[in-house]
């Protein structure tokens, strides 16, 4: 059973902050250096200094980029930068944006904030979607020991076809907004506060039969295992530990877009192009695809035509510089059930299974645990980034792959058959810094 909880949330005081453009982020695995770089550069108070941790060229002690995290969020705190809420409350949370690659398309994402109590994966309550990495929860660990607080929230799934819980909390978004900001790609990001009762428990009932999904957070949420695990060790009574904060957006609704994640495979011993085409013809019906102009300009086009190539059967594309782009649709003959006779049927027929199992596995050596530890891939949102990171020789050739279904997401999740690494990207990214849960707050949850 899903526990759902209602909570003071910490925020960014308005009569301190009067625009939160220039202090909430992206969240932190999507904080490239030059997002980090104008981050500082808007606010002394901007969140970055604290999930992405202060550059040691800043006045100050060199001392550990963790303890200066919490030296920085306890003095925000004590300052009146952040504040605490009143009384415990679920925050209602619209996201409007325009969908990437289709103009003038605005779609509108609904979801609420809250606390869930945290489930170890064999309870059959949280689900996964996709396998995690180690760097990531490691880092995470020590900022949560170290500052004892979670300033993103893990963007969970779940199933209402018939919008009840959507239909709760209409009247709290009928009324003026308690948080709203327009973020860097033009989202604008709107947030309510309710602690009516009847509201509060609707919406808590309704949820408690849910199975949820993690759509985005994975590593935020094991690290918040990992963390109430060594709280329980530690002998901690508060209880605090076992929650996290969380989004939570039904499945069902046209607001949800997921885009591709593309893969740059690099640090190969060799790769040889035409060596490559030849053996994938074993695997999949090869096509050259001829294009002109810089990847910059023809990138734009491309995914149209790999969404068609996919319609029928799974698709993905190569590309390893000027004049050589070929198109892979898997071989109608090719024995699928054979090669991949120890991965779920629900899998077998999913690019991104297919592109790590068949190509980057089979055709290039590249072992999942090298996958897990990051050696040999970088991942891009961006068609046209990706190729020009092969094209300057930051990688040796570029996958690009088609979005997954939302539906492959949750159905497989939901039978404990989660995806490679970085399957989806979920678009817009939930904003950190709109509500904080500090679990040392002593006003209590």
């Amino acid at each position: 059973m899903a526990e759902i909880i209602p909570f003071r949330a910490l925020h960014y005081d308005p009569r301190k902050i009067s625009d939160l453009g220039l202090v909430v982020t992206q969240p932190y695995d999507k904080i490239s250096p030059e997002m980090q770089a104008r981050y500082y550069s808007l606010s002394h108070y901007n969140l970055v200094r604290i999930i992405r941790g202060r550059t040691l060229a800043e006045d100050g002690p060199a001392d550990n980029v963790y303890v200066r995290a919490a030296r920085d969020f306890h003095a925000w705190i004590k300052s009146g930068v952040l504040v605490s809420g009143h009384e415990p409350a679920i925050y209602p949370y619209h996201q409007e944006y325009e969908v990437p690659g289709q103009q003038g398309v605005r779609k509108v994402r609904r979801g609420f904030i809250a606390l869930l109590r945290l489930e170890d994966y064999s309870a059959r309550v949280v689900h996964r979607h996709e396998e995690t990495l180690s760097g990531p929860k490691a880092d995470r660990l020590q900022l949560l020991k170290s500052a004892g607080a979670h300033y993103g929230q893990i963007f969970m799934l779940y199933s209402d076809p018939g919008g009840a819980v959507e239909n709760l909390l209409t009247a709290p978004t009928a009324e003026r907004h308690w948080e709203q900001v327009t973020d860097e790609y033009g989202t604008r990001h709107t947030a309510w506060r309710t602690a009516d009762p009847k509201i509060v428990a609707g919406v808590t009932a309704a949820m408690s039969d849910k199975r949820l999904v993690i759509a985005d957070g994975h590593h935020r949420y094991e690290t918040a295992l990992a963390y109430r695990n060594y709280c329980r060790e530690a002998g901690r009574q508060d209880g605090r530990a076992e929650y996290v904060m969380a989004t939570f957006v039904r499945m069902e609704t046209e607001g949800l877009t997921i885009l591709p994640t593309h893969r740059l495979v690099r640090g190969l011993a060799s790769f040889d192009w035409a060596k490559f085409a030849r053996d994938a013809r074993a695997i999949f019906d090869w096509e050259d695809v001829v294009v002109k102009g810089s990847a910059n300009e023809w990138a734009a086009q491309f995914p149209a035509k790999l969404a068609a190539a996919g319609r029928e059967r799974p698709a993905m594309a190569a590309y390893a510089g000027p004049g050589k782009l070929g198109l892979l649709r898997l071989r109608p003959d090719f024995d699928l059930d054979g090669a991949l006779a120890d991965v779920a049927p629900t899998l077998r027929r999913l690019d991104v299974v297919l592109l790590h199992r068949l190509v980057l596995e089979r055709l290039l050596g590249i072992s999942g645990q090298a996958v897990r530890e990051e050696k040999n891939l970088s991942y891009f949102r961006e068609t046209a980034l990706a190729c020009e990171n092969v094209e300057k020789g930051s990688g040796q050739v570029a996958f690009l792959l088609n979005p997954t279904p939302v539906a492959a997401v949750h159905d497989n999740a939901l039978i404990d058959c989660p995806m490679p690494q970085k399957s989806t990207d979920f678009y817009p990214k939930l904003l950190s810094g709109l509500t904080i849960y500090w679990l040392d707050n002593p006003a209590g949850q």
